[in-house]
């Protein structure tokens, strides 16, 4: 007898209890990918089995995401530490991760997340009025929704959690205007794509701040790019071809690995080198000092707020859900977290 219920697996799967029951026994006729996916299920219970069950209330969340599996799996790791410490109920979640592909596929997920029901949803996605569109629906099932990291404002999400972001961009600009070695060289800005809310954020605060701190400097951009390493390498070839001169980076999407490869291949060395988020590539290039700053947030927190905003919204923690921004950190080579701290 397996130590899960089958209805506890088709829970945390998104299958039919049927389904996990042919996988289970071994039954001909299954897909490797379904049995991966029983699997996947099976390993996400044991990480979350050592909870305390307090009040006996379950909620099962749902985290969807967008965006480079560097990061993903950086808020992943993170939201599975919070949640053996979250009270008064236990929590579950499920993960729908992906790097790339149409807002059509993401729209689907939300959808199949709906009709399976869910306690709420965590979300990372583009402000596209389709993704816009399939919130309303979760609204109207009851399923309360909170954005992670870039918003969704015209949504009728709970809360937003994250970073203010037009601040953080302002802040990126104050330190290129103080580090930069060449105050004339113009400045390179890297986006995963425009359609994150976020990253257009953080852009609109770099270039406003930079209008009034060095308003003689150029800004150069790149997007679309998803922040994969292969399509911002050849995006940022192709720019410094351009613009050889580039001397500063501010990167709001990541790929930054692919950048300063870019930049090496040119024969030169960006200063100073911005960036966002202490995932296990900037923390490499940080202690390397090939970057010179990350702006950070701590993850952790961010997930715990996440988390309670979700119980909130149902009631088992008092107050309404409200967005409060997280505190913005200024990471260098000196002062990085010690491996395992929070965040």
């Amino acid at each position: 007898m397996h130590r899960y219920r089958i209805q506890e697996i088709a829970d945390q799967a998104g299958l039919s209890q049927a389904t996990v029951d042919r996988v289970l026994n071994q039954r001909a006729g299954v897909r490797s990918s379904t049995a991966d996916q029983v699997r996947r299920a099976v390993e996400e219970l044991d990480r979350q089995r050592d909870q305390v069950q307090l009040g006996g209330r379950t909620f099962r969340i749902d985290l969807v995401m967008q965006a480079p599996a560097r990061f993903s799996s950086s808020v992943r790791a993170a939201l599975e530490a919070e949640l053996p410490g979250l009270r008064p109920a236990v929590i579950r979640s499920r993960f729908h991760l992906r790097e790339e592909g149409p807002v059509a596929d993401l729209v689907q997920v939300l959808d199949d997340v709906g009709r399976r029901g869910s306690a709420g949803v965590l979300l990372k996605a583009p402000d596209h009025p389709a993704v816009t569109e399939a919130v309303v629906r979760l609204h109207g099932q009851g399923i309360p929704v909170v954005t992670l990291v870039t918003d969704l404002p015209l949504s009728p999400r709970v809360a937003y959690v994250g970073i203010d972001n037009r601040a953080a961009g302002a802040t990126a600009a104050y330190l290129v205007a103080l580090m930069s070695q060449d105050p004339s060289a113009p400045v390179l800005v890297t986006l995963s794509s425009s359609s994150f809310r976020g990253e257009e954020e953080r852009e609109s605060g770099f270039r406003s701040a930079m209008r009034t701190l060095a308003p003689d400097r150029t800004v150069v951009e790149v997007s679309e790019t998803d922040g994969l390493d292969a399509s911002m390498f050849a995006a940022v070839a192709r720019v410094l071809e351009l613009h050889p001169d580039l001397g500063a980076v501010y990167s709001i999407g990541g790929g930054n690995t692919a950048t300063i490869d870019a930049f090496r291949q040119a024969g030169r060395t960006p200063a100073p080198f911005i960036a966002h988020d202490l995932d296990g590539d900037n923390t490499t290039l940080l202690r390397r000092q090939a970057i010179t700053a990350v702006l950070h947030h701590d993850l952790r927190a961010d997930l715990r707020r996440a988390c309670q905003l979700v119980l909130q919204a149902h009631g088992a923690l008092p107050g309404p859900p409200r967005t409060t921004p997280s505190q913005v950190q200024v990471i260098t080579p000196f002062n990085q977290p010690a491996p395992g701290s929070s965040g």
